[in-house]
């Protein structure tokens, strides 16, 4: 399982961890330990790009739910 997987997975499974996620996102995902390539995808909010990055169809991905981020690097 991809570690962008693991982090998506984390986020549903952990209030704790969505609240800082829309906090800091950046910081989340850093001390999750995801790439600058993985964050970059999940920030972006697009499907096809996060599906490439965890190694899925985008097809496979229609309940996970991306939340839009302000972040840029």
């Amino acid at each position: 399982m991809s570690k962008l997987l693991d982090y998506i997975n984390h986020l549903d499974q952990n209030a704790d961890a969505r609240e800082a996620h829309a906090a800091f996102p950046t910081t989340s995902m850093t001390n999750f330990g995801l790439s600058k390539d993985e964050q970059e995808a999940l920030l972006s909010g697009d499907k096809q790009r996060i599906a490439d990055a965890i190694g899925l169809s985008a097809d496979d991905m229609t309940v996970i739910h991306i939340p839009a981020t302000n972040t840029s690097f």
